[in-house]
């Protein structure tokens, strides 16, 4: 699904972002056509660094680029905030979710969580409420923030920057005296506004987030959720809070503990918890971050209605017992077990889906560059398996296969499969055996096209699923390592769920790639040729082409070098590509041929210089006698070249005074 950028920087919180981030994001919607206007709007939500004009000044020297920042940038941001973009077919997703792990840090099940009453005190003691909402959060010698002053913007009253200059056992002390009326001690209060109270303590010199003296609490409100599912949602999240107060109109304010020992701990630590919120439905004003933020007062009225506590003490005791409690939530791994007790009753292996290649239920990758043939050779691959019978030399199980086809037009990919029948000479005796499933035009990432693979093939009892190409289903940017072990588990999932062999193909990066380890060759990071269980690499050999072409076919000539995790290292499996097929080089004809951009050994490159002296040589001779003058002009070479080569020659002399060239072993 493709995302609009004005729909996903509402997910961004530019306050959780450094100033490369920030400007990204500005980057990002001049690219796709959006006005200056758009990111100031949004970078006002960072109250602590937003500037007004800065954006129009850094907006006019955004002047493109040939690496442009683009929605997909802005999608990743709000995605490590915690955002989940929407899909269609969301039953989809819902069945997904129950055929794997749960996401990480998802506690309450958004379908069956129950609303959860608020009951308003019937027994309204309003200098009581903040009384006990002081001695829950403060020691009686920390100074307390509070305003119950107010001024009027665009008919909301906003607080002024209030008192801090008391005690909260001075407060305490003079409630206690007040009979009742709260407005002695702090001060007359708007009835329509409310009044609030900072929830960390200050130092007495201001209400800024470096005059709080200890990062005790952060706030966490939602407006964007009912009330009522606010309050089940912090409970069945264990949150460890110290205090729930009633705003008075429709959030709820739950002073978490955080207990940070200093600011940076405290950023992060609130990062976690809100992050967390977010997985878990409770969408959470990013402005509240802050540790001197204020919040709702309990024992004042807005509006006709209670501020109020409506509990304290709630969930886990402390900040560290709740994070280790989510954190192992959704912890389903098996435990470890002791090798003494599997020892003399070890399972079985899973059977061969290629003898010497590939288990069953384990994954493998094709890789190679184009013009391989690499869609060809997973035809191929599909036949063996549907018929029993060799692929590349290696005897194949015999089993249904499912060919996803992602690249081809249908009548196209049905054609490919006959004509690989009729070139392998086969009897088609066994072709209800592969099943195709052609998605071309309707590709989907690959964490959504799992599940609905699994659905479709849960009682086909496949052997092996070959995917055709992956680049079509890719999520995330290739080269990033945790993006694409992520892409790559969506294979484990299909693997474990199916009990089958999942077989996917995949290009090579740009440049010769004779002189890396085939390992090394796959475009995009190493993960594609670390993950799988067996990696065939496929890189074509130089001059073979020339030499052994059939006109009427156009062959090519191709090495096959492997890296297997379950069987020992396989040695290079020389090919031809024959259109439409592959075909083992039985006679040794490309045994000694050279990998495409191989470097040669210094012995190698000895061994050329003497055959071209030697060739060079012969054809002068004809003529008469040979000299060092010819040879320059026959080889193009510089004079000092063809010294060093008539010098390092065993069979060859020059003749000094005459500049002859003369062979030795006549």
């Amino acid at each position: 699904m493709r995302h609009e950028a004005l729909e996903v920087i509402p997910h961004i919180d530019p306050a959780r972002l450094n100033y490369q981030e920030w400007l990204q994001v500005g980057m990002a919607l001049k690219d796709e056509g959006y006005a200056a206007d758009d990111w100031e709007k949004w970078s006002q939500r960072d109250a602590g660094r937003y500037h007004p004009g800065e954006c129009a000044r850094k907006w006019a020297g955004f002047q493109g680029s040939a690496n442009p920042v683009t929605t997909g940038t802005l999608v990743q941001m709000a995605r490590d905030q915690g955002w989940q973009p929407p899909y269609d077919e969301g039953y989809e997703l819902d069945w997904d979710s129950a055929i794997g792990a749960r996401d990480e840090r998802v506690v309450v099940n958004a379908n069956w969580i129950e609303n959860r009453d608020i009951p308003e005190p019937e027994d309204w003691k309003p200098a009581a409420q903040l009384i006990r909402y002081l001695e829950l959060l403060y020691e009686a010698a920390e100074t307390v923030g509070y305003v119950t002053e107010t001024w009027k913007k665009d008919d909301k009253y906003l607080p002024t920057k209030g008192c801090y200059d008391r005690t909260a056992g001075e407060l305490i002390e003079l409630l206690g005296k007040c009979k009742g009326d709260v407005g002695a001690v702090i001060g007359d209060y708007n009835p329509d506004a409310g009044a609030w109270i900072r929830f960390n303590p200050l130092d007495g010199k201001g209400v800024k987030n470096e005059n709080v003296t200890e990062y005790r609490y952060a706030l966490v409100e939602s407006d964007d959720t009912s009330i009522e599912r606010q309050h089940a949602i912090i409970h069945e999240l264990e949150l460890p809070v110290a205090v729930l107060v009633h705003s008075g109109k429709k959030s709820l304010h739950a002073i978490v503990r955080i207990d940070a020992g200093n600011y940076e701990e405290y950023r992060k630590r609130v990062d976690f918890l809100y992050d967390t919120c977010l997985k878990n439905g409770l969408k959470i004003d990013n402005q509240n971050r802050n540790p001197s933020r204020l919040s709702r007062m309990p024992g004042v009225t807005r509006g006709g209605n209670k501020q109020f506590i409506v509990a304290e003490n709630l969930g886990k005791a402390s900040y560290e017992q709740w994070r280790e409690w989510i954190e192992g939530a959704n912890d389903n791994l098996p435990e470890p077990e002791c090798m003494e007790t599997v020892w003399d009753n070890l399972p079985e292996l899973s059977p061969p889906l290629i003898h010497g290649v590939l288990r069953q239920g384990h994954k493998m990758l094709l890789a190679g560059p184009s013009k391989a043939g690499k869609s060809f050779a997973l035809i191929e691959l599909c036949c063996a398996v549907a018929e029993g019978r060799e692929w590349l030399g290696w005897q194949c199980a015999q089993g249904r296969a499912l060919y996803v086809n992602l690249e081809l037009d249908r009548a196209s990919c049905l054609h490919r499969f006959k004509d690989v029948y009729a070139a392998l000479e086969w009897k088609p005796a066994n072709i209800r055996n592969i099943d195709i499933w052609n998605l071309r035009g309707n590709a989907i990432p690959m964490d959504k096209l799992a599940p609905k693979l699994i659905r479709r093939a849960a009682k086909r009892n496949y052997i092996a699923i070959i995917i055709d190409p992956i680049y079509k289903v890719i999520t995330g940017d290739e080269n990033s390592a945790d993006q694409m072990a992520n892409f790559c588990n969506q294979f484990d999932k299909v693997c474990t769920e199916l009990g089958c062999a999942v077989i996917y193909c995949h290009h090579h990066s740009k440049g010769q790639q004779g002189q890396k380890r085939s390992m090394d060759r796959a475009s995009g990071s190493g993960v594609f040729a670390r993950d799988p269980d067996a990696l065939l690499d496929m890189i074509q050999l130089e001059d073979a082409e020339d030499e052994y072409r059939i006109p009427e076919n156009r062959r090519s000539a191709w090495r096959i070098e492997g890296t297997m995790r379950e069987f020992p290292m396989m040695e290079p499996v020389n090919i031809w590509f024959d259109h439409p097929i592959h075909v083992v080089d039985v006679n040794g004809d490309l045994r000694e041929k050279r990998s495409e951009g191989q470097v040669k050994s210094k012995e190698e490159n000895k061994t050329d210089r003497r055959s071209i002296l030697n060739n060079a040589y012969e054809a002068l001779s004809i003529l008469g006698e040979v000299k060092v003058a010819d040879l320059v002009e026959y080889l193009e070479l510089t004079r000092q070249t063809v010294y060093n080569y008539i010098d390092e020659h065993p069979q060859f002399e020059r003749d000094k005074a005459t500049g002859t060239v003369i062979r030795t072993d006549f």
